[in-house]
């Protein structure tokens, strides 16, 4: 069964009642996007202890999954009625049917990070049994190894940590961080994350392993800081949560998710308490990694 999707756009202080009224009209679902993402107007929206509630974005787009034989005149006609505006203009494409469980993991297939360490999808064979094989399922979380930040502080993890070192990956995601941290001999291994399936996943995929990691959301953080704190997110929510990553770090800090060109930014954002320094680069991505002084 194929559907349609119909995108309009919403300004913030609609963008509520027009996506609960296109619910009410019909669409089996509605999603929401900053319609400035990827130009300087992009506002970047985090859920960190501390910082506000994440709000509609300025400028929003709305897509609405509907029916094939659905009207989208209609359900955008009676969506406009009940928030009392003018029916706005929209577009309508068709999304096809397909096994999209099948189409996402054919996007992946074993990588090999570092001499004798593999991500391996959950559904594929080990090319290398003798290795450190591991064995993820990223499930609704970011964290495959597929992306150049995930595999940058692999690399780093690879070649930095040592045995019996604890560690927190903060940002974990499917916990492919902290679960190889674990396999290298960390120990203490907490992973944080603000989504609630990320914690499920990521759980899941530590038991897979065979490894004992703490998975927790914010307001759990350990007050105790860990010798390695990792961090692969972005630069803006990584220049926010300079203040808790320092607190949280005893020795040594690991930073993805950053442009090069934003390295000054991070830098200064550190400076208080690490001298942080360009560790490697990949796809114009960096790690960026410091010792506490």
């Amino acid at each position: 069964m194929a559907w349609l999707a119909i995108r309009l756009h919403a300004e913030a202080e609609a963008a509520d009642a027009v996506a609960d009224a296109l619910i009410e009209a019909g669409a089996l679902s509605v999603s929401c996007d900053d319609a400035d993402a990827g130009t300087i107007a992009e506002a970047s929206q985090f859920a960190e202890p501390g910082l506000d509630a994440p709000r509609p974005w300025r400028h929003n787009i709305l897509t609405a999954l509907v029916a094939e034989d659905a009207s989208p005149d209609v359900i955008v006609s009676a969506a406009a009625l009940a928030c009392g505006m003018q029916t706005p203009s929209f577009s309508v494409s068709l999304v096809d049917d397909e096994d999209w469980v099948r189409r996402t993991q054919l996007q992946f297939e074993p990588m090999r990070v570092a001499d004798r360490l593999w991500i391996v999808p959950s559904w594929c064979t080990p090319p290398e049994p003798a290795a450190v094989n591991i064995s993820i399922d990223p499930g609704l979380a970011f964290g495959t190894g597929s992306h150049p930040t995930t595999r940058l502080m692999l690399r780093w993890l690879a070649s930095n940590l040592k045995a019996g070192e604890s560690l927190l990956d903060y940002g974990c995601g499917s916990g492919i961080l902290a679960i190889v941290g674990a396999r290298l001999g960390a120990r203490d291994v907490v992973g944080v994350d603000i989504d609630p399936q990320a914690i499920v996943t990521a759980s899941g995929n530590a038991t897979k392993n065979g490894v004992t990691v703490r998975f927790i959301t914010p307001d759990a953080t350990p007050v105790r800081p860990s010798d390695i704190v990792v961090a692969n997110i972005l630069a803006n929510p990584l220049i926010v949560l300079a203040p808790l990553l320092s607190a949280l770090c005893a020795d040594r800090l690991a930073l993805s998710g950053i442009l090069e060109e934003q390295f000054s930014e991070i830098e200064a954002a550190y400076a208080s308490r690490f001298d942080l320094q360009i560790a490697d680069r990949e796809a114009g991505w960096i790690l960026v990694s410091g010792r506490r002084r």
